[in-house]
């Protein structure tokens, strides 16, 4: 089936431009070009849409104002913003309905991969209900002490950017939110980053402080208690995978880029699992216990529950979000990387985050379970790093140790 999109300007030779542009895909998608959000709602309400591609000004009704409409109305579909410099306070609006923001004049290689990838990534997710879930997401909840820490260093009167950017790298929703804004653009930043501390100092205070007490992209989230699953155990397990995928790639030899996108995507590993847990919490509890009685492993329960794994839930968030694709990537495929369409054929994050996770599985953590028999050797042999193993879990196991000590210095 032909992937739906819908573009949207009120400038008649932007649209006749885009066309020119796309004529090549005109076999591969269905593409609807309305000049105004009037002629695009009236489109909306006679069709399905999977994507749609706003300008953010527009006289009458602005292209936040429309995108709101279609958040609201039409769920399911992606938004997207493909605009030139707005002010400000416009720019700061568009945070909450836009999930990804491309700048004009945009190439049309990087238009095409970026539609591309949205609706690759929407095949593997589940029925419509989780779509629009998933699609309704403004923010992922964080740990509600982290949170407040962040509140309460921004009112301070000398905010610290560097304990707010370390506060923000030990909490999975609130790395995941502000690298998507970092790595849009949003704010004219043009760079593609995956180390949450890098992303706020590049932001800088200002505009943080706008970000999280005016438009409120982060949350907490209520208590929530689920039958055999702790939510402070899978905070641990992200962070103790993040560490140990940054330590591997370092080991190495990796590039700072290919290391920062290890420990973001070991950080959003699980992510998926949160979403789930925090918006659907009785069916994720019903997945787990599934899992426990019938001993079959959670993406396993998952998929049966949902008809989707929190992998690629998380990954199609990740995505739509404009995350770096080798963090998506490795968020997608952690479990079985030698499935992987296009894994790289040499070291990369999705490498890093597969052995992380399965190394800290198995070192006697919260959530111990997997040995690293569990690892896809097939991927690894073909890698020709079989060898390395035996070496990362040592990295690892001292990584741990270490931070044990810590943790009884500090409580002492």
């Amino acid at each position: 089936m032909k992937w739906r999109i819908l573009f949207v300007d009120d400038e008649p030779n932007v649209l006749q431009g885009l066309q020119r542009m796309l004529r090549g895909k005109r076999d591969e998608w269905d593409m609807d070009f309305a000049e105004g959000p009037q002629a695009a709602l009236k489109i909306l309400e006679t069709k399905i849409i999977d994507v749609v591609i706003s300008d953010i000004r527009m006289a009458g009704m602005n292209g936040v104002e429309f995108l709101t409409k279609v958040m609201e109305q039409y769920p399911y579909v992606a938004r997207l913003a493909l605009s030139g410099q707005a002010d400000e306070q416009l720019t700061l609006q568009a945070v909450s309905p836009v999930q990804q923001y491309l700048s004009k004049p945009c190439e049309a290689e990087a238009l095409i991969k970026t539609i591309e990838r949205i609706c690759a990534l929407r095949d593997q997710v589940g029925g419509k209900d989780l779509m629009t879930l998933v699609m309704q997401l403004k923010t992922i909840p964080s740990i509600p002490s982290l949170y407040w820490e962040i509140v309460n260093e921004l009112n301070k009167e000398e905010a610290s950017l560097k304990k707010i950017g370390e506060t923000i790298s030990r909490d999975v929703g609130m790395t995941a939110r502000i690298l998507q804004l970092v790595n849009s653009a949003f704010f004219g930043l043009r760079r593609e980053v995956g180390d949450p501390t890098h992303a706020v100092n590049l932001l800088g205070l200002d505009t943080v402080k706008n970000l999280v007490l005016s438009i409120q992209v982060f949350s907490a989230y209520d208590d929530l208690e689920l039958e055999s699953f702790s939510l402070d155990a899978l905070w641990h397990h992200s962070m103790q995978t993040g560490m140990f995928a940054k330590d591997i790639a370092k080991v190495q030899g990796a590039d700072r880029h290919l290391v920062e996108n290890s420990m973001g995507a070991g950080m959003l590993h699980d992510v998926g699992k949160l979403i789930l847990a925090a918006n659907l919490p009785a069916e994720f509890g019903t997945a787990v216990k599934l899992a426990e009685e019938k001993k079959i492993s959670i993406p396993e329960a998952e998929l049966a529950t949902f008809g989707a794994t929190h992998a690629s839930i998380g990954a199609y968030v990740l995505g739509l979000w404009g995350l770096p694709e080798a963090v998506v990537q490795a968020v997608a495929w952690h479990h079985s990387p030698s499935e992987c369409p296009n894994a790289p054929s040499q070291f990369s994050a999705l490498t890093a985050v597969h052995a992380a996770n399965i190394i800290d599985h198995g070192t006697g953590g919260p959530e111990a379970r997997y040995p690293l028999s569990e690892i896809d050797t097939a991927y690894i042999e073909k890698l020709h790093l079989s060898h390395r193993l035996d070496a990362w879990r040592d990295l690892c196991e001292g990584l741990e140790a270490e931070a044990s000590k810590e943790e009884e210095r500090k409580a002492g």
